[in-house]
């Protein structure tokens, strides 16, 4: 159960940093349009990636067991940048949440989204290498990857249909500065847990 609520935690923490793919929920949640299928769509390629990255990083590490130290190393400096650029966002201000007021198709929502999650380096990064890296620590990284995949479906269906609750909320620039103050100290521990072993 420690590999799980690790693997839950940590995918959580990953995936809290508001980026294209999670903005895009965001509005789509408080303009609640097709809200199921995009949180459905996201939480299942979400899915796809830390099974690809569990199960290709564990394989990975029989064959060339330097691999993880490297992996391990690279994740400690991506989370550190990921982080700092979180705090200087936080620092220079003046985002606000400003949906769109025109209504968008199911298809040209799919077709957006999918490009946000799939052509997205960031997605790659953080659910094949950096999870797939983290779960190898743990002593089941299976159970670690079924932990960051409910996450996953969490955080997703949360974003999407609690959005509505947020909207007076993030339409103040101030909530998105403690948002990012908030994912840069979340990514900083990620990493320092990491570099520690």
């Amino acid at each position: 159960m420690l590999s799980y609520f690790a693997g839950l935690g940590t995918g959580m923490s990953l995936i809290l940093a508001i980026g294209a793919q999670n903005a895009f929920v965001l509005k789509q949640g408080i303009l609640r349009q097709h809200i199921f299928l995009i949180c459905l769509f996201c939480a299942v390629s979400d899915a796809l990636l830390i099974v690809l990255g569990v199960a290709g990083m564990s394989g990975f590490g029989t064959r060339w067991p330097w691999l993880f130290e490297a992996m391990r190393w690279a994740g400690v400096a991506f989370l550190a940048i990921y982080g700092l650029r979180a705090f200087r966002a936080a620092w220079r201000g003046g985002e606000a949440l400003r949906p769109q007021g025109h209504v968008r198709g199911l298809w040209a929502s799919l077709g957006t989204i999918a490009a946000l999650t799939w052509l997205n380096p960031h997605v790659w990064l953080d659910t094949v290498v950096l999870l797939g890296a983290i779960s190898a620590q743990w002593p089941s990284p299976a159970i670690f990857g079924a932990g960051a995949v409910t996450g996953s479906f969490v955080f997703f269906f949360a974003l999407g249909y609690g959005a509505r609750l947020l909207e007076p909320l993030f339409r103040k620039p101030v909530a998105w500065q403690w948002l990012e103050v908030g994912v840069g100290c979340v990514m900083w521990a990620i990493a320092l847990r990491l570099a520690l072993g």
